[in-house]
């Protein structure tokens, strides 16, 4: 890399020499490499003009053969020494694989099918100090080593184009087809604070900042829950934002500590609304993305159709555990139960995070019992601080998590809108970050005084991004979905 490198150094400078400037200001590019192949008939009698990041030349004897590729794809270009003259010629040798060039000049069909640019005359537009990847199979660039992939994303969307852009694009459409889908549905896309004074809206631990000028603390927010749900106060009735969140935990094949995820309100409804909205939509999202609701996540079959399976929480964990829940009220007796059973126990947690734990060893990883799109609704209410009760169950609330081939796609709720029984919730919480639960969590003062001027019935929905792009582009880690994910630091030397 070093000599490469200096090798390069030493042509920047002669191109300087040349009076060249490397690094010009404009282009002037006419037509894209995929409008050039798509109207190449059309354009045959026409002088156009090309740009893009050269591949490994080939020379051979007085020409010089060159791939060309833009964002769209690539053109081969042909320079003759009799058409561009003997000092644009000889000047070929000072570009390299990597530098971005433009060229002017009239298309042909080489000998072998393959449709070519003749150049006229050509610029260059950027030298690439740095040599591409190494040439892999078949010839092509190739970049493996995952750690580099994910450590220079831009090497590895030149390397890995072909596998790597689609994701990306995928990703690109997904958000396009659920505003869409919401648009169409009447709901308004907002954007609520990343700086909040309080975290809130999610168990989780925050990221926390400080405001020089206030002198005071700032968190990145976990969640935009409380502030959509300001917004339902005041009168919005469907409101939708698709937020950038920072939870300050572990990172593993399905968690990055900064992630996109988009929230729903809509008011006058309840969780099984809800359901009904997202199994409809994240079908038509499906579909709008991979051209059917029937496709293939790490090996098992995913059918998106409506209507999803749906199961209580209580009969998804006894079915698969062998432990009912509810046979044991206190958190001590299932405990004991939980150990029997061959379970590790976090001494810090409560029952109902006890029972979520039960729930993740079912339904999330490569290990999930149930790998159909499902959902699992009626979840303890201790765990569910912003959940309406189950009329009729008051251990339960009105809350749902969607799942598909051992993915969490989201979590659900009929919105708690009594300011009493929320002071009294976030009081509770209060008791279990006591006793160490440090996710659980705080009392918003300003957020309960909102619910006091009155909150229609609502229903409410949280789902991640990334894990969506996952499930719709076959990917079993989320770093293969977000392009910059977070790592740890590199170790030097």
């Amino acid at each position: 890399m070093s000599d490469e490198r200096e090798a390069r150094l030493e042509k920047l400078a002669a191109i300087r020499e040349e009076g060249i400037n490397p690094y010009p200001t404009t282009s002037a590019r006419t037509h894209t490499a995929a409008e050039t192949l798509a109207e190449f008939d059309e354009l045959q009698d026409q002088e156009i003009t090309l740009a893009g990041r050269m591949e490994f030349p080939r020379e051979m004897g007085k020409s010089v053969f060159v791939h060309v590729e833009d964002g769209t794809g690539q053109v081969q270009f042909y320079f003759k020494r009799d058409v561009i003259g003997d000092e644009a010629f000889k000047s070929l040798k000072l570009l390299d694989a990597g530098d971005f060039i433009e060229a002017t000049g009239t298309l042909f069909t080489t000998k072998t099918g393959e449709k070519t640019l003749r150049v006229n005359h050509y610029t260059l537009l950027a030298k690439a100090l740095r040599p591409l990847p190494a040439k892999g199979a078949g010839g092509h660039l190739k970049l493996f080593d995952p750690e580099v992939r994910y450590r220079k994303r831009y090497l590895d969307l030149i390397a890995n184009r072909d596998t790597e852009l689609p994701i990306f694009l995928a990703r690109s459409r997904l958000l396009a087809a659920m505003r869409a889908f919401l648009s169409e549905r009447g709901f308004i896309e907002v954007e609520t604070p990343i700086l909040q004074p309080l975290y809130g809206g999610a168990t989780a631990r925050p990221f926390i900042t400080h405001h020089n000028t206030l002198d005071r603390d700032l968190y990145l927010r976990i969640a935009p829950e409380l502030y959509l749900k300001r917004l339902i106060v005041g009168g919005m009735e469907r409101v939708y934002e698709i937020a950038r969140c920072f939870r300050n935990e572990g990172v593993d094949r399905s968690h990055n500590p900064e992630f996109t995820q988009m929230e729903c309100y809509q008011a006058y409804a309840d969780y099984n609304d809800m359901m009904r909205l997202v199994e409809n939509m994240y079908s038509y999202i499906a579909e709008q993305v991979t051209g059917s609701m029937v496709f293939e996540y790490l090996g098992t079959r995913i059918d998106m159709t409506p209507p999803w399976k749906r199961l209580t929480l209580r009969e998804a964990i006894a079915d698969h555990t062998g432990i009912d829940y509810e046979e044991y009220p206190e958190r001590e007796a299932l405990a004991a139960v939980m150990r029997e059973h061959g379970y590790t126990v976090d001494p810090k947690l409560g029952r109902g995070r006890l029972i979520d734990d039960l729930k993740d060893s079912i339904i999330k990883g490569e290990s999930a019992k149930i790998k159909e799109p499902l959902f699992l609704y009626d979840y303890p209410r201790d765990i569910s601080p912003l959940a309406k009760p189950r009329p009729g169950a008051e251990r339960l609330a009105e809350r749902f998590q969607a799942f598909a081939g051992g993915l969490e796609l989201g979590n659900a709720f009929t919105e708690l809108n009594d300011p009493l029984e929320q002071r009294a919730r976030f009081e509770d919480q209060a008791s279990q970050r006591a006793a160490g639960d440090e996710e659980a969590q705080v009392l918003d003062e300003d957020y309960i005084e909102a619910l006091e001027y009155g909150m229609p019935p609502t229903g409410g929905w949280g789902g991640g991004i990334d894990r969506l792009t996952m499930l719709l582009t076959n990917q079993e880690t989320i770093r293969e979905v977000i392009l910059f994910p977070t790592l740890r630091e590199q170790k030097q030397g």
